[in-house]
């Protein structure tokens, strides 16, 4: 990883989390920009050109292709995606210097594309009728993704010297990414780097060793170190349970403690004290016939639960944005001409180099329609339920909303994009109505959506770090286009090698996919309506859609009025919180576990712990999680382990 080179894309999920880790690398950059630039003002910063090489390329792929199948195996269990800049840039660090993260497109394999299969669609009664079904294929997912992947990129070029240069958006991911970057370049840093590689080296040798231990156990489902009933058989069938993952172990070390208590808090509300008693109702809130599946029954108390309070904290966001990016915008307008900008050494380089190589406007807006028009043409073949009016009417809003989705995470470090993916769920599913397939159109929406909205804050992230590592604009811009292109193939491949040697989407799998279904209830919603659902759900579901707006809103007057006790830290996140209501509370157990850990580590040593837990963490994840690779090659290969631990 180079000064002036390409570092990739953001490997976070659809909402990153303000902490005071973030905040920390941000007041260290702000005190490096004073010397950072001079300290580097011999050395010749290479032309574009040359910033994209064949090794950066070779090793964009290789690494590209290790985090593609640590998020397609987040994203498959839980759903839950951890900021990785660390792991990839440590890793960038190790193997040539230089990464690109292409782990964006992995939120529609596992969410949108997955709820359009059969495999998905047998899991509600409504709904599942051929037309609204769409059999996964390898071909037609590499061709959608071609489709709408290039699109986004055009959308956002045009403003990037406004977000940059004169609003400053800090954009809390990118900075920090640079400071890592920066300081790999200083003797002390690169010292320290080499340090955190050696020692994510030897947590993933740890964590691939457990996972290859533990698979000697499992030789059928239920079987294994998962199976442990960690807190009695009671809890166990409630989903109570540590189920020794490395993988969630070092997701939990990595999120901050606020995200991992909510996901327990959510647990125990959902599966500790509301399934139980709406188990209890069977017969007389629903048919206690039903199939453990149908959303007729206590699952789609689960499921549209979980929607109504991942919609309403969505829905605040949404709004929230708005108002923020309204107000900084008339701040910006109405100070403009009365401050005068003091610019610095540091900030004139930058400066410097982000203009010196521009992106002609006419070819961003040239790219966009293009683009959009090719899309226009395929995606209806693809999707036959999608008339070519949908797609432009998608295209026509989506630099609305790419602009809004960019301009607030660089204000928040909060990327909405899978709830702009949602509000197009609701409108284009309704709008063609289930006869007519609403469900795949809603769905197939979603991907055009977010693949735009996603895109555009990913590539205002890089250009912020660009900036301040003096990578030039146009490299950046084409290493994304090249970069996207790595995507649209590698991820369908991956993702497919663990369709076809897992089940997943099978709630009852190890990979359950649980945002395929949430996806799929969100259509059903929009094309049938409230009158499907369960006695009493309707109810529950408007009480918690309410509640996480309100819980939102007390968290956001605290944080604007409440300063001495900083109370709103304690407040759980409502989406968090739905998480566990579908999945149960074993991986926030993982995940606390981890917060544990975090917490004793800082407490003895807090210098270390800041220094070496990102590095513990991430090679965690990733040794247990490449452990899939030769684990679902013996399963494909009919090779089972040769014991099964298991409790009664």
């Amino acid at each position: 990883m180079e000064r002036g080179a390409r570092v990739g894309g953001e490997g976070q999920g659809d909402r990153g989390e303000w902490t005071e880790e973030k905040e920390n690398h941000q007041e260290g950059e702000e005190s490096m920009a004073m010397t950072m630039e001079h300290a580097f003002k011999d050395e010749q910063v290479p032309p574009w050109e040359e910033q994209v090489t064949v090794r950066s390329v070779v090793a964009s792929l290789v690494l590209s292709a290790v985090f593609i199948f640590i998020v397609c195996k987040l994203n498959l269990t839980t759903g839950i995606i951890p900021s990785l800049n660390v792991a990839a840039g440590l890793l960038g660090f190790a193997l040539i210097k230089a990464w690109t993260a292409l782990l964006e497109k992995f939120g529609g394999t596992a969410s949108y594309l997955l709820g359009m299969s059969a495999r998905v669609a047998s899991q509600a009664d409504e709904g599942n009728t051929p037309i609204n079904v769409k059999n996964l294929s390898l071909g037609w997912m590499i061709g959608f993704l071609f489709a709408v992947s290039f699109v986004g990129l055009f959308s956002i070029v045009p403003l990037r010297k406004m977000m940059i240069l004169k609003y400053k958006l800090t954009y809390p991911s990118g900075t920090a990414t640079a400071y890592l970057i920066n300081s790999f370049h200083t003797p002390k840093g690169a010292k320290l780097a080499k340090k955190q590689v050696a020692t994510l080296f030897y947590a993933f040798c740890g964590s691939f060793g457990s996972a290859l231990f533990q698979w000697f156990f499992a030789a059928a489902d239920g079987c294994g170190f998962g199976s442990i009933p960690t807190f009695g058989l009671q809890a166990y069938k409630q989903r109570f349970y540590f189920d020794f993952s490395a993988t969630y172990v070092g997701v939990g070390m990595i999120c901050p403690y606020m995200v991992n208590i909510s996901l327990l808090f959510g647990a125990i509300i959902s599966w500790g004290i509301m399934w139980p008693h709406i188990a209890s109702k069977a017969g007389d809130w629903y048919s206690a016939d039903l199939a453990k599946s149908s959303l007729h029954g206590l699952q789609g108390y689960r499921v549209f639960i979980a929607i109504a309070t991942i919609l309403g904290d969505g829905l605040f966001h949404f709004i929230y944005m708005l108002i923020v990016t309204a107000r900084n915008f008339k701040a910006q307008k109405s100070g403009e001409e009365e401050s005068e900008s003091i610019v610095d050494y540091d900030e004139q380089k930058r400066t410097e180099y982000f203009l010196k190589d521009q992106i002609p406007n006419t070819v961003a807006i040239g790219g966009y329609v293009v683009l959009a028009a090719i899309s226009i043409g395929v995606v209806p073949v693809i999707f036959p339920q999608l008339k070519w009016y949908h797609i432009l009417v998608v295209y026509m809003i989506a630099p609305v909303m790419a602009f809004c989705n960019a301009y607030g995470c660089g204000l928040t470090d909060w990327s909405l994009a899978s709830n702009y993916g949602k509000i197009a769920i609701i409108i284009f599913s309704s709008w063609v109505g289930l006869g007519h397939g609403g469900i795949i159109a809603g769905l197939a929406s979603c991907g055009v959506m977010m693949s735009i909205v996603s895109t555009a804050s990913d590539l205002m992230q890089d250009f912020k770090t660009g900036y301040l590592t003096l990578a030039s604009p146009r490299s950046m811009f084409v290493s994304q286009v090249l970069g996207t292109a790595m995507g649209c193939v590698m991820s369908p491949l991956v993702f497919w090698f663990f369709y076809k040697a897992y089940a997943v989407g099978d709630p009852d799998s190890s990979y359950p996919a649980p945002y395929s279904l949430v996806y799929r209830g969100i259509a059903l919603l929009g094309v049938e309506g409230i009158s499907t659902l369960p006695k009493h759900c309707l109810a529950l579901a408007i009480g918690f859609f309410a509640g996480a707006i309100v819980v939102n809103i007390i968290t956001a007057l605290l944080q604007k009025f409440e300063t001495k006790w900083k109370i709103y830290r304690f407040i759980p996140s409502p989406m968090c919180m739905a998480i566990p209501f579908y999945l149960g509370g074993y991986f926030a157990i993982d995940m606390c576990v981890g917060s544990l850990i975090l917490f004793v580590w800082q407490r003895v040593n807090k210098k270390k712990a800041n220094d070496f837990a990102p590095a513990v963490a991430s090679g965690m994840i990733c040794g247990e999680s490449l452990w899939g690779v030769p684990a679902a090659i013996l399963s494909l290969a009919g090779l089972q382990a040769p014991i099964c631990m298991k409790f009664w």
